[in-house]
């Protein structure tokens, strides 16, 4: 179960209390909800970088199945999370468009994994994104964003459907329900941090 802070981040330093920083991707395909991810979580005001859409995007944007979307992210977003008086979430929502691949350097550096957006409308366009997350050899786990009156599959369907290895974690969310979203933070931490034992054991 998830407890609010008591105390501010300013409270806890000048306490003298131990933090443990965690930095953890938010990645996915371009709509698929990241942004909205983000702003449903973080106990701060969030940093977003989104920008309008313009016709000269239309090209190279894929807006089949979102063609209500209006603006997108063009660097990244940021949020945090106390999960707990000694685990702080510092997460960071990347962009889903190719052409902002160079970006990836920076974000993952430093990453103890990434929380992988997919939509199940669109589940052949999680591919490249799950390349890219493998490529820099990162931990993680799967969240499908469930969007009202859309295709629902069920985790092991996802799994199959994206090749998963049978202990990677999948979980459906609603990015705009922040309980629902830390439920899936939590699951991937606690992964995360069972992967790592294993490898220092």
């Amino acid at each position: 179960m998830v407890s609010s802070p008591s105390l501010s981040e300013d409270a806890y330093v000048s306490g003298g209390a131990q933090q443990t920083a965690v930095k953890i991707l938010v990645v996915g395909h371009f709509a698929v909800g990241k942004t909205t991810l983000i702003k449903s979580l973080s106990e701060i005001v969030p940093l977003s970088t989104e920008e309008q859409m313009t016709r000269l995007s239309e090209d190279v944007d894929d807006l089949k199945g979102v063609q209500g979307k209006s603006t997108t992210t063009v660097a990244l977003d940021f949020g945090r999370l106390t999960l707990s008086e000694r685990i702080v979430l510092y997460l960071f929502g990347s962009p889903g468009q190719q052409r902002f691949v160079d970006l990836w350097d920076d974000m993952a550096r430093g990453s103890l994994g990434a929380l992988v957006l997919v939509d199940p409308e669109r589940l052949a366009d999680s591919f490249e994104v799950m390349d890219l997350v493998e490529r820099y050899g990162l931990e993680y786990a799967v969240a499908i964003n469930q969007f009202d009156g859309g295709t629902v599959h069920t985790p092991e369907a996802v799994r199959e459907a994206l090749d998963l290895l049978p202990d990677t974690p999948v979980v459906t969310i609603d990015a705009r329900d922040k309980q629902s979203s830390v439920n899936a933070l939590i699951t991937m931490v606690q992964y995360l941090l069972k992967r790592a034992s294993l490898e220092h054991a």
